[in-house]
């Protein structure tokens, strides 16, 4: 660990998003601590209130302005950021579970097993992973759960292909020629021999899918097929807030500004992990 940290302070781009996604994460872990106004309460009043900076820690202050019915737009950002980034998370984790395993399994079988997951995996890649999403949301109806199942179902590929490709490379070393000598079930093998050596780049895809993920929550959402209001979305907001942008700027722009800063500290931390992880480079250093 405090091999890595060093390593990481030496990096300002890794350091940049390493700090912006421990703000987000932190932001939205606390959110209800924050003693931000409620998101979903309306206030027709304050409706399309500018920003504000004077007087922002007093009651009744909007430093990001209000949206069309008053909702706080600070607020709402914050809150929001609790559901995207639970989706996606969650759509990561169902997803690099599977995809890990679905890889170790064409891998270090080959033949048969191996040609039939990646005609899969071929055949999904081949159509656009948004309309696929479409079609799936709009056949099994909006909601949470169905858009995490959604996400997961296009995050699965990437996994697969790239661990496949880590246990052919694997599976002929001396390792797993002596585990097979001493009549290691084939179970142990992958579990206890080939899967704790593909976590490293499992966990380096999964920090590039989780950007990637993020985007398509929003652009679901903002297509109405995301989460449902009243629960806060970046997305929804976007769509919510695009009729207004002519005389509520605010509405759309600090919304995209978090999901901007979102995708791309999390590329930037994806990118240095992808650097720090890989054998050929950390044996320049």
């Amino acid at each position: 660990m405090k091999s890595f940290f060093l390593a990481l302070l030496k990096s300002r781009a890794g350091l940049f998003g390493f700090v912006l996604v421990v703000i987000f994460v932190l932001a939205a872990l606390l959110a209800p601590y924050l003693g931000l106004p409620v998101p979903t309460r309306s206030n027709l009043v304050a409706r399309m209130s500018a920003p504000t900076w004077t007087g922002l820690f007093s009651p009744g202050a909007h430093p990001l302005g209000t949206d069309e019915l008053g909702r706080d737009i600070l607020s709402r950002i914050v809150y929001g950021s609790r559901v995207t980034l639970t989706i996606a998370a969650a759509a990561v984790v169902l997803g690099g579970i599977a995809g890990t395993l679905l890889g170790i399994v064409a891998g270090y079988y080959r033949g048969m097993v191996d040609r039939v997951l990646m005609r899969i995996v071929d055949i999904q890649l081949a159509l656009p992973l948004m309309l696929l999403a479409l079609l799936v949301i709009a056949a099994l109806g909006p909601s949470t759960t169905n858009l995490i199942i959604v996400l997961a179902l296009t995050s699965w590929l990437r996994y697969a292909r790239i661990i496949r490709g880590q246990v052919l490379a694997l599976r002929e070393r001396e390792f797993i020629l002596s585990a097979h000598a001493i009549g290691a079930s084939t179970w142990r093998i992958m579990i206890k021999h080939l899967l704790p050596n593909v976590i490293t780049p499992a966990l380096v895809i999964a920090t590039l899918e989780l950007a990637r993920i993020i985007i398509m929550d929003a652009a679901l959402s903002f297509l109405g097929l995301g989460v449902q209001p009243p629960n806060p979305s970046w997305g929804r907001m976007l769509a919510d807030g695009r009729v207004y942008i002519s005389t509520a700027w605010w509405i759309v722009t600090f919304p995209g500004i978090a999901i901007l800063l979102t995708v791309l500290s999390v590329n930037l931390l994806g990118d240095w992990l992808r650097d720090y992880f890989d054998p050929k480079l950390r044996t320049t250093r």
